[in-house]
């Protein structure tokens, strides 16, 4: 994202960024059992908030450096999940939301003779030790050293746009991470679907985040950022209904596109917003009962005309559940329905230039939520915000996307589609 590029048409007030650890896996014996004691052992609570940015750990930490421990080895190795971080992957699918959202430098664990275990100096990181008359510095890992880093990038994409709603900075804290080779290899078979892609995403969330991809972009990227609000839903002839659609018209360069052709470019979408959990122990066990709302994105296909797309997503929007969220036959979606939990949706897109220079609309439509089947509580006529973040990339470095778009942009104001 550029400065001149992040275009803002509302009031900001400051909230605290709430970011939690997921919780550790701490028993030496699961360490001996890694990956698999990960993958059994749960997030801790309250990490199953919808509303929070739930944090794992990864490691590169691999060298060990200590004479003492000349026979150990990291149990993990570089760039793969760290022994410490707990999954949702025992969780039930496409009800509790994708935990964690991103994974941060956590340390490793060392195995040595007999599957002994240390929790070595070298093999985690080092930070300012509480009380500097004892020692200035002190190890430091596992989840909380990584929800530290998540809370330091925070500030920095705050300090650099004084503008950006909270829901923004999440977002753009989990729209740059990304999964290394590593764990792909570890979690990812060759063959991977979209099941595959939501089971790596409740192992290492959506991957490593990255801040220099989070305040600056290059000729060859580029990212919008849109900072709104609507009414989801209403009261029409006494009956609950869904109220806004936001559409948004993507201001590609598509001459520039076409003229790439067949050269492959990524598309990624990533949509933030914070729900108003149900009052009463009403839990998970109904889908529209604990969110106050939910939000959802679709694209057009590339062989799909404006008129389609919207009549296919005012029918989406009048679903009881509103899943549907891809976009439909040419589907190019990486993770597509399963990205529907929670409350921050993040999706990847990829294909031919030509085809994108086809799928440039996208719209934001209201899902179920308690505001709409609760509406004796007198929550239904209630507006929610929203920050959606979309960004393309081309791997070819000389071909320049961004200029074109940055000389013909204007402030982007979404059109509310009722629906009828």
């Amino acid at each position: 994202m550029c400065q001149k590029s992040f275009k803002i048409a509302h009031n900001v007030f400051c909230v605290q960024y709430l970011i939690q650890k997921r919780g550790c896996v701490t028993d030496s014996n699961d360490y001996r059992r890694y990956p698999d004691s990960n993958l059994s052992s749960s997030v801790h609570n309250p990490g199953q908030s919808g509303n929070a940015l739930t944090v794992g750990a990864f490691t590169s930490k691999i060298q060990i450096q200590d004479t003492m421990l000349q026979n150990y080895r990291p149990v993990a190795d570089k760039g793969e999940l760290s022994p410490f971080s707990t999954t949702s992957l025992l969780w039930p699918k496409r009800k509790w939301p994708l935990k964690p959202e991103v994974v941060f430098e956590g340390g490793d664990v060392a195995i040595g003779p007999n599957d002994s275990v240390v929790i070595a100096d070298d093999l985690q990181l080092i930070s300012t030790y509480h009380d500097p008359q004892i020692t200035q510095f002190a190890p430091f890992g596992q989840t909380s050293a990584a929800a530290a880093q998540t809370a330091w990038m925070a500030a920095q994409i705050q300090a650099s746009y004084p503008e950006a709603w909270p829901e923004t900075v999440r977002a753009l804290i989990v729209h740059t991470a990304e999964w290394t080779d590593a764990m792909r290899r570890q979690f990812l078979p060759d063959s991977a679907g979209t099941e595959a892609y939501e089971r790596l995403l409740r192992i290492c969330g959506y991957g490593v985040p990255n801040l220099e991809r989070a305040l600056r972009c290059a000729a060859n990227s580029l990212t919008l950022i849109s900072q709104n609000e609507l009414q989801p839903y209403s009261v029409r002839d006494g009956r609950a209904v869904t109220n806004d659609l936001h559409y948004y018209r993507l201001p590609w360069a598509s001459d520039v596109l076409r003229d790439m052709g067949e050269i492959i470019v990524t598309m990624r979408v990533t949509l933030s917003y914070f729900i108003e959990p149900g009052p009463g122990e009403v839990g998970w066990q109904y889908r529209c009962r604990y969110p106050s709302h939910a939000l959802r994105f679709a694209a057009n296909g590339p062989g799909e005309s404006e008129r389609e797309f919207l009549a296919r997503i005012n029918l989406q929007a009048r679903e009881e559940e509103g899943h549907p969220g891809t976009e439909g036959p040419q589907d190019h979606w990486l993770i597509g329905n399963a990205r529907n939990v929670g409350s921050i949706h993040s999706d990847i897109w990829n294909g031919s230039a030509a085809e994108l220079a086809a799928s440039n609309l996208i719209c934001m439509y209201p899902a179920g939520g308690w505001w709409r089947e609760r509406k004796h509580l007198g929550r239904i006529n209630k507006r929610a915000r929203y920050s959606l973040i979309v960004s393309i990339l081309t791997q070819e470095s000389t071909i320049d996307i961004y200029t074109p778009v940055a000389a013909q942009i204007r402030a982007a104001i979404p059109v509310a589609i009722p629906v009828r």
